[in-house]
């Protein structure tokens, strides 16, 4: 880990890495990068392997990939035009830390879960009152 007074330190407030780690944090980034591992991909290929997201959304997770420079867009001349979108070797970068990611996630959704269940609000009890108000 660098330290605060390192040029890209993301504990810094000021550090521009802390763009590019909000952008892989998103709800869209990893899948939609993850879904592109395997090779070029047109946008409804794309939002068919992508459960629950919206055109919009794919739309802007694409422009945002492509602007930070780790999904390639190329423009087929045919008619209707076809439009791919491809990792670029930055993107290609990303595929195995966000794999083992995403695989983790998997591996540890159970416990996770139980977790949940385990801090879910319960009803009050007197019990919890009395020691809530103290």
């Amino acid at each position: 880990m660098s330290s605060s007074s390192d040029p890209a330190c993301v504990l810094d407030a000021d550090c521009p890495s802390r763009r590019f780690l909000a952008r892989l944090a998103d709800k869209w980034s990893v899948l939609v990068i993850y879904a592109l591992e395997d090779g070029p991909q047109r946008n409804g290929e794309l939002r068919r392997m992508i459960g629950g997201i919206s055109q919009k959304m794919l739309t802007q997770t694409l422009r945002n990939l492509e602007r930070d420079g780790l999904v390639a867009r190329k423009v087929h001349a045919m008619v209707p035009p076809r439009v791919d979108y491809a990792l670029t070797p930055l993107g290609r970068s990303l595929v195995r830390p966000l794999a083992v990611f995403c695989e983790w996630a998997e591996r540890h959704l159970p416990q996770m879960m139980a977790a949940r269940r385990r801090y879910a609000p319960r009803k009050p009890t007197p019990e919890r009152v009395a020691v809530q108000g103290r």
